[in-house]
């Protein structure tokens, strides 16, 4: 059980409005396999703003979950509202999620509601990667983005992707990738949405401009394992794997904030950003024990493990009211929760009935064939 939480992630998109956020949640649940076609938010048919609302005005409202696959990985996505009315659902989400993707457009940069849900991210403590999105757009700078990401948000964005071409003044220049992880080209091929890739060297012209980022890169985490950076030292080489290892580790402190180059709406660059979520943002198992009040002794405070067999700890953060009953969205840390279960609702020291359990696939829901919910799950 503990390898099946270890392959949890759950996470938030979150952004200024119009960065992309809502086009990029679709391109990873299409890329994923959790729906067979991409929707558009100027159509108004995207999985996650389903409300009548949301899709006449096209615009997030509503903080909306599902559920999808990766490489083995379990990802729970919150794709969250980017409008300043309703920042309240942002914070909800994040109260619960292990790790975030922040969306920049790379023409307006670090916008204002961008430092809200930022402060909002650091108030919950929550690992982060960052996209920068609209490379494809006249007037998008990668460099320029990064660094208002450092001045005004004063975070340390590290690119571990990189533009090939960006849309300064061709609308079109803007065709590929290259990842510094494995030092290659990444083109996306227009005619499969994106969804089939290929791997090629890197242009000469780019060849010192990306040495330079994969450098940048490696010298931001080589100090954190000494034989690491003793074999660096000796040959100027450090594998993939621990490359990896390594970013993972100072983006889990909160140290850094790996950063990809991409177009959403172009279907450049979003798989690795995928990637990124499994490879440098936190399984359950990854977080501190939570702390809270045991309400049948309030005197001390108790710490509930990610765990099956510490007792029941969960956290409802979003109630919908329907005819029939109240559905209710819960982060589970500790124990299990089962159809059946009579669960202490602390607010009111009474018992809920948990009468059944469903896994939220946006406005679908899907009965857990397990009639049980574990530990690090939502």
């Amino acid at each position: 059980m503990t390898n099946i939480i270890n392959d949890i992630r759950n996470i938030g998109i979150i952004a200024h409005i119009d960065a992309g956020k809502t086009t990029t949640t679709e391109r990873v649940l299409f890329y994923t396999g959790a729906s067979y076609k991409m929707g558009n938010v100027d159509d108004g048919n995207t999985v996650t703003d389903f409300d009548p609302e949301e899709s006449e005005r096209g615009i997030t409202i509503y903080s909306a979950a599902i559920t999808t696959k990766w490489k083995d990985k379990t990802i729970n996505v919150i794709d969250t509202p980017g409008h300043v009315d309703f920042t309240a659902e942002v914070e909800r989400s994040l109260r619960v999620l292990d790790g975030a993707v922040v969306v920049f457009s790379a023409v307006e940069g670090v916008q204002a509601q961008s430092e809200t849900v930022w402060r909002q991210a650091d108030k919950y403590k929550v690992p982060r990667i960052c996209f920068i999105n609209k490379m494809d757009r006249i007037g998008a700078e990668f460099e320029r983005t990064l660094n208002q990401i450092r001045d005004r948000l004063h975070g340390n964005p590290v690119p571990v992707t990189i533009p090939i071409g960006e849309g300064s003044h061709d609308p079109g220049k803007f065709t590929a990738i290259i990842d510094l992880l494995i030092m290659q080209a990444v083109y996306f091929k227009q005619e499969s949405m994106g969804k089939e890739y290929e791997y090629g060297p890197i242009p000469d012209d780019l060849l010192d401009s990306a040495n330079e980022y994969r450098t940048r890169l490696i010298d931001c985490v080589i100090e954190r394992d000494d034989a690491v950076l003793t074999t660096y030292l000796e040959t100027g080489e450090i594998s993939q794997e621990d490359l990896i290892r390594l970013v993972r580790m100072a983006t889990l402190n909160g140290e850094i904030q790996p950063t990809y180059a991409g177009s959403a709406l172009s279907c450049i660059g979003v798989q690795p950003v995928i990637d990124g979520v499994v490879h440098f943002l936190p399984s359950p198992l990854d977080l501190p024990p939570v702390v809270g009040f045991n309400p049948k002794k309030p005197e001390k405070e108790e710490i509930r493990k990610t765990s099956l067999d510490d007792p029941f700890c969960a956290l409802i953060f979003k109630i919908v009211a329907e005819p029939s009953a109240d559905f209710y969205f819960v982060r589970v840390y500790s124990g299990q929760l089962k159809t059946g279960d009579r669960v202490l609702n602390p607010r009111t020291g009474k018992r809920e009935v948990v009468s059944q359990l469903w896994r939220v696939q946006a406005d679908q829901r899907q009965k857990i064939e397990a009639d049980s919910c574990g530990a690090g799950d939502i």
